[in-house]
């Protein structure tokens, strides 16, 4: 970059734009802001789109513009100085990771919304994962599919329905590069499915220090891979070929690239196919039997299971498994019985489907869930694998999840922090006396800029409803949400285990509280539902209904299209984070995390991550702990147990002991919530847990290791 003429802006923009550093680098953002704010917005926040459609004038227009350029130099300097460094935590703590890297295989990333090849909270993970090692410098290649139609662009109709659009992601108009070979050619890998082989090719996307590898299969004339462009779209034909795809060809193209690694991490049983490949290539090299290498290669390999709930857990009748596995079954030298045996809790149970999460359970060396309450899940939903075991020594451990700050904090927030907390506070997110000083921070000021962000949000909420009035032809009304209203926030996928509509169970006494002239909240709803899941579309439905009852207007608000654009603004603008999944389903949570560093209490269930966090001061929580056999009886519990910790608890707490308007004893436990979660839930404390006790182990890159 430092050859690039003072003078040639777009050249300069466009070189940072290739690198997806700049997605938790926000300042930039606001280069591209100042140039052309409407431009930035419709484009959807993406720099490669931007300069792709950008006036050149408008550009030239700001070339001698000293403070643009000053901050166009000053993140030219961040990235050159970011990735020549040698200096960072794995140099010190794991430095044999960069000669044996890790893979990271997950069938979804949300890195940006401009590569929109995520559903929600699996991917969510996953891109901030990738980051954190980047950050930390731990060398990992992540492995997903490119998925030409991505998820569905949603839309809310007039009757409140949801619409799924689908759109052909134009690499052109992203940061993604296709991979060349030697000689120029498009480098591709082969898959053999028996009657059909697939050309996947390879892209590649730098992300900060790390990469991420996309596979794209390519369509053959009346071939079966039609349907598999969409993220979780299809049968489960379309399923096992997307992961033969993820797995297989993910690992075929590490190779191909160059890249051997020394760990698999696999997000998720769908990726799980990797290891047969690796399996396969060890004893092609070596010459040595399945049975003498799968242990080896299972000592390399960490698996993360990220759900208790059955719908996340892929299962393959057997024929099917052995209609796209067959040449892999071949390769390993094994029976048809062996193979689906893999995948199967009784391995002689010839009527039981093929398990991917069973296939990586029983070929990782080191297996763990996303939190402590869900090791615990996990062990018990799984204890049927080892049933000679007591349930604790099951061997599914825990790594609680943790949210990658810089992505989804407030740059506001951050300038906040690092005048309080000290410049250099990222470098010590993990440190307990860091985030001490959160008590430092000045209410009034805190308060101001939460407010401001509050404005900010309702903005959002407006521009956005007069872009749907546009598109359905019906006049705008402005939403009527108020800045000096609780604000509640909830964005989730609207699965039904999620329970979007909990709020509601007792209408008339929902209505009251929010309705409440003295202390009015208000509450915005944005969310996804499956295509496929008929129930969480009534949900999205009934929430639209409610937003749109006259007695509600400005106290109810549904968005549509939920995505990191959107995730961003509600957990900027929200004063509370509302979580209502139903106990113990929520694996892990970590939207609430991101709420706690943007100044947002968290208002949840015990479950997942707040079932560890939760102090009694540094947020709220409702329901007991206990589970009802009843769904029904459990739902209704926690919905009055969900109002009465809003009307007894939170409301007084933010509209009472006020001075000078600044509500004093909520900003105490905002603070509370900093100084006690922000060391424990941020990313770098998950991937230094990772690379302590899974990555340098399974490589073999460690100094210790005690078997008692």
């Amino acid at each position: 970059m430092a050859e690039v003429l003072l003078t040639d802006l777009r050249s300069r923009l466009v070189a940072l734009s290739r690198n997806l550093w700049w997605s938790w680098h926000r300042e930039l953002g606001e280069v591209f802001a100042t140039i052309d704010l409407e431009l930035w917005r419709r484009v959807n926040r993406n720099p490669v789109a931007f300069l792709a459609d950008c006036d050149p004038a408008a550009i030239s227009a700001h070339e001698n513009d000293g403070q643009l350029l000053t901050a166009v130099i000053r993140a030219e300097r961040a990235l050159d100085r970011y990735l020549e460094s040698h200096t960072h935590w794995a140099s010190h703590y794991a430095p044999g990771l960069e000669a044996f890297p890790v893979a990271y295989f997950s069938p979804e990333f949300a890195l940006h919304e401009s590569l929109p090849v995520y559903s929600g909270g699996l991917g969510v993970l996953a891109g901030d994962h990738l980051k954190s090692c980047s950050d930390l410098g731990v060398r990992t290649a992540a492995v997903t599919l490119l998925y030409r139609q991505g998820y569905f662009t949603q839309e809310i109709d007039q009757h409140g329905q949801q619409v799924e659009r689908y759109y052909e992601l134009p690499t052109h108009r992203t940061a993604l590069e296709e991979a060349r070979a030697k000689d120029g050619s498009p480098l591709t890998v082969e898959i053999s499915l028996g009657s059909e082989t697939i050309v996947v090719g390879i892209w590649t996307v730098e992300v900060g220090r790390c990469r991420l590898i996309l596979l794209d299969p390519r369509p053959t004339p009346g071939g079966q891979f039609e349907q598999a462009l969409r993220l979780y779209g299809g049968d489960r034909r379309t399923r096992i070929l997307q992961e033969v795809v993820l797995g297989i060809g993910g690992y075929r193209a590490l190779i191909a690239l160059g890249i051997r690694p020394g760990v698999l991490h696999l997000n998720e049983g769908h990726s799980a196919f990797a290891v047969l490949e690796a399996i396969a290539q060890r004893m092609h090299m070596t010459g040595m039997s399945f049975a003498e290498v799968a242990p080896e290669v299972a000592s390399s390999v960490v698996f993360t299971t990220h759900t208790p709930v059955a719908a996340g857990h892929d299962y393959f009748e057997p024929d099917l498994v052995l209609q796209y596995l067959g040449p892999m079954q071949r390769d390993l030298g094994i029976s048809a019985g062996q193979l689906l045996g893999l995948g199967r809790v009784r391995s002689e149970d010839l009527y039981e489907e093929f398990c991917m999460t069973v296939l990586g359970l029983k070929l990782a060396g080191r297996t763990n869930a996303v939190s402590s309450l869900h090791g615990h899940v996990s062990r018990r939903m799984w204890h049927k694998l080892w049933p000679d075991r007591r349930l604790s020594e099951v061997p599914i451990g825990s790594v609680t999840n943790g949210a990658h700050v810089d992505t989804w904090l407030s740059p506001e927030i951050a300038q906040l922090y690092s005048d309080t907390l000290g410049v250099d506070w990222r470098g010590h997110q993990c440190k307990p006396e860091i985030w001490r000083k959160a008590e430092q921070l000045d209410n009034s000021e805190l308060h101001s800029i939460k407010t401001a962000l509050k404005r900010r949000l309702i903005e959002f909420v407006d521009r956005r409803g007069e872009a749907r009035a546009k598109r359905l032809g019906i006049p705008f009304t402005p939403s009527g949400l108020r800045p000096d209203r609780l604000t509640i926030a909830f964005a989730r996928r609207f699965a039904v285990y999620k329970r979007g509509g909990l709020l509601f169970e007792d209408f008339e006494r929902t209505k009251a509280l929010l309705t409440n002239p003295e202390r009015p909240v208000q509450v915005v709803f944005a969310g996804k539902a499956h295509p496929a899941d008929k129930p969480g579309q009534a949900i999205v439905r009934r929430l639209y209904e409610l937003s749109q009852m006259p007695e509600l207007r400005g106290h109810v608000v549904i968005l549509e299209d939920y995505d990191m654009n959107v995730s961003r603004h509600l957990l900027e603008g929200a004063d509370l984070w509302l979580n209502a999944p139903r106990r113990p389903l929520e694996a892990c949570g970590t939207s609430g995390m991101k709420a706690v560093f943007n100044c947002t209490l968290n208002c949840s269930i015990l479950d997942g991550w707040w079932d560890e966090a939760y102090d009694g001061v540094n947020g709220f929580a409702y329901g007991d702990r206990l589970v009802h056999v009843d769904p029904a009886v459990h739902d209704r519990r926690d919905a009055e147990a969900l109002i009465e910790v809003l009307q007894n608890e939170v409301v007084p707490c933010y509209y009472g002991s006020r001075v000078n308007g600044v509500p004093e004893e909520w900003l105490g436990r905002v603070k509370r919530a900093l100084r006690t979660l922000g060391w424990r839930y941020n990313p770098d404390r998950m991937v230094m847990d990772y690379a302590r006790l899974a990555y340098v182990p399974a490589s073999g890159t460690g100094t210790a290791h005690v078997v008692g």
